[in-house]
């Protein structure tokens, strides 16, 4: 039987590779990789039933005589097979990581823009979907297997791409999704609880994080680190001991960072703010609302500096940056109130979003009638935590939500396989406040919310942004937060005309 160290490379004729026996084909090599749910080494007979003329796989197969590769390690294994089959495509395109917990879509949008409006073609992996150019995927993962990944870049540099953006999750991290990936530029936005049901402890998090730093990031490549979080700025001080060859720009609200944002001005239609650089200021404006994305304007322009984007057109990149769906999005159908959706759903993303709503609660609602609020404007927050995930930051939900908002209404996000009202108990016990209402239907929900709310009240729909669907015990009905809000806003309408 045939071994394969784990960094070896080898060449054979093969028409295709794949991990998924249901996905082989004639003449295909399989990578037997253990999931989340399914260990490969039980199909590896489905799929030399299917052709797989090889595989390649962690244990030994009884019966196997030839075309059997034994590895130590089938996930690196996988990532060294796909990035050669693709022809080493990261080695091509100038490509930028962006990791963290919060901000990594927005980010990557922003930089995105910068990149087209300096006259790229530009390819796009993320939370939302797939994009090569204008063309959009489906994304059933942030970022997905190395298979994938590597496929995705290939298709991008025959499309004329010569630039792409990535997010870089930490599982991808842990599970070599992106062994082998050269990074021109990596990103780091902030480190906050989230996935350790998964990484267990914030060590083995930021770890996971660090990789993409310590191993991918090429080593005349530039690092672009927010020092105003605690692990950015530990990363940072790391690098420059461990890397001392690497690039590292750091950046921020406070004094200290090479790129500092200030004189942050926050209104109803966006935000603008002075960017200092060395010995030089810029004005920056954009159409993007809050706080949390001044951090992603100046991480996304820290990143285009760093390609050799001119400063006129990170500017101007910047300005033509639309609203990312689910983040931070307004949903706007003739109410007297504001609406948002957005993606928060760690302890860190749902705080931000309430402060941020908190700056906006006392500016005037372009819709509202002249004279002003009848009386005191409130935050209205919607939320629920998914199943089968983190148990430990729902109580701290719980608690940053009635701390913070004026109302809340706890409800479901995706169950998955847990019982809702035991997810729902968990967030109840972190609550501070009586000042909450539990609907666990997530429709109903938010047609409560809507309902409650008066001229100049702003309504919070956290927790899942652009899904499109729900999750309750493994099937994933249709539902979309922003097409129950517009009809929950009708629907109140319609019973103000009636009365």
């Amino acid at each position: 039987m045939q071994r394969m160290q784990k960094d070896e490379i080898f060449d054979m004729d093969i028409a295709g590779i794949a991990y998924d026996s249901r996905q082989v084909k004639d003449n295909y090599l399989f990578v037997a990789i253990r999931g989340e749910k399914f260990d490969g080494h039980a199909f590896i007979r489905d799929a030399k039933n299917k052709g797989a003329i090889m595989i390649a796989a962690e244990k030994e197969f009884s019966g196997a005589e030839n075309g059997y590769i034994l590895v130590k390690d089938s996930r690196k294994a996988l990532a060294c097979i796909a990035n050669n089959f693709y022809e080493i495509p990261s080695e091509e395109l100038i490509l930028t990581g962006v990791t963290g917990t919060n901000g990594k879509t927005t980010t990557t949008y922003i930089l995105k823009s910068i990149l087209e409006s300096w006259g790229k073609d530009v390819g796009l992996i993320g939370t939302i979907h797939y994009m090569i150019k204008d063309k959009l995927y489906p994304a059933p993962h942030t970022t997905p297997e190395s298979l994938e990944f590597q496929g995705l870049l290939r298709e991008m540099l025959l499309s004329r791409c010569t630039h792409a953006v990535a997010e870089i999750s930490s599982h991808a991290l842990a599970q070599d999704r992106v062994e082998k990936t050269v990074f021109r530029t990596a990103v780091f936005t902030n480190l906050t609880r989230d996935h350790l049901d998964f990484h267990k402890t914030m060590e083995d998090y930021f770890r996971a994080k660090e990789r993409l730093f310590t191993e991918l990031l090429d080593r005349n490549g530039t690092a672009v680190i927010n020092i105003d979080d605690q692990y950015g700025k530990r990363l940072a001080s790391q690098l420059r001991t461990l890397s001392p060859e690497l690039t590292i720009v750091t950046c921020g609200l406070k004094n200290g960072a090479d790129m500092v944002a200030h004189n942050i001005q926050v209104s109803i239609r966006g935000i603008q703010f002075t960017l200092s650089y060395r010995d030089s200021r810029y004005d920056v404006s954009s159409p993007l609302l809050g706080l949390p994305n001044v951090y992603n304007i100046i991480s996304a322009a820290t990143a285009a500096l760093s390609l050799g984007v001119p400063w006129q057109m990170i500017l101007q990149g910047i300005r033509q940056t639309g609203t990312v769906t689910g983040r931070f999005q307004r949903v706007d159908a003739g109410q007297g109130f504001l609406c948002i959706i957005d993606y928060a759903h760690t302890e860190d993303a749902l705080e931000r979003l309430i402060l941020t709503a908190k700056k906006l609660i006392s500016l005037p609602h372009p819709s509202l009638k002249k004279g002003g609020y009848q009386e005191k404007p409130r935050i209205i927050t919607v939320f629920g935590c998914g199943g089968d995930r983190d148990k430990g930051k729902r109580p701290k939900m719980g608690e940053v939500s009635t701390k913070l908002s004026d109302f809340v209404i706890i409800t479901s996000d995706n169950p998955r396989s847990e019982d809702p009202s035991e997810i729902i108990r968990h967030i109840e016990e972190g609550t501070v406040n009586k000042n909450y209402l539990i609907v666990s239907d997530r429709g109903k929900a938010i047609q409560k919310a809507v309902d409650l709310a008066k001229e100049g009240d702003i309504v919070l729909v956290a927790g899942k942004g652009h899904e499109d669907y729900q999750e309750i015990q493994g099937i994933r009905y249709p539902f979309s937060d922003r097409e129950i809000l517009n009809e929950a806003i009708k629907n109140k309408r319609c019973l103000s005309d009636i009365r």
